[in-house]
């Protein structure tokens, strides 16, 4: 995910030759994303900048010595669980962003990417149902969703001085405005 929210921030900010990538170094993941982002970071020619925070006391710190022309929140359980905060400190240093959930943007940050948080909920309650009629959680398979929500922020864009592309609007799968 970590790179196709990479391309979706580059089709909305081109001019962007360095983008920011926070992650929590306590998060075992934030090597495997690191080297992926990287690794797309190189096929659309811009520079990524490991930025990290894994305690509130980092998270303004970390905003403060980014120098990127826009950022990528890492998936993270410590960053899910501040949005409102990562969108006051976007718009503060007015640096475009993109999260992995809805309620970021709703919080106020300018866009998001990622599995739709309906379609986990409805996997989740046919996985209830099935262990409810009987069946072993252990014999159950691994699911993942495979639904992915783009969600954008037409007021923050604009704030920051954005113009979103058609092309990003069209496919977005609600644009708050």
């Amino acid at each position: 995910m970590g790179p196709k929210r990479l391309e979706l921030l580059h089709d909305l900010v081109p001019s962007a030759n360095s983008v920011g990538l926070l992650v929590n170094p306590s998060n075992p993941n934030t090597k495997t994303l690191a080297d992926a982002m990287g690794g797309a970071a190189r096929t659309l020619g811009v520079e990524i900048h490991l930025v990290t925070a894994g305690r509130d006391s980092e998270l303004d710190g970390a905003f403060n010595k980014l120098q990127a022309g826009a950022l990528v929140i890492g998936n993270d359980p410590f960053f899910n669980s501040r949005s409102e905060h990562f969108a006051r400190l976007a718009v503060r240093h007015s640096i475009p962003a993109i999260y992995q959930y809805r309620k970021f943007v709703e919080a106020g940050g300018m866009m998001s990417y990622g599995a739709s948080n309906t379609d986990s909920h409805r996997q989740l309650g046919a996985y209830v149902g099935r262990v409810l009629a009987g069946a072993k959680p252990a014999d159950l398979p691994v699911e993942q969703s495979t639904k992915l929500d783009l969600f954008i922020n037409l007021q923050i864009a604009k704030a920051l001085g954005l113009t979103v592309p058609q092309s990003l609007l069209a496919r977005a799968d609600e644009v708050i405005e």
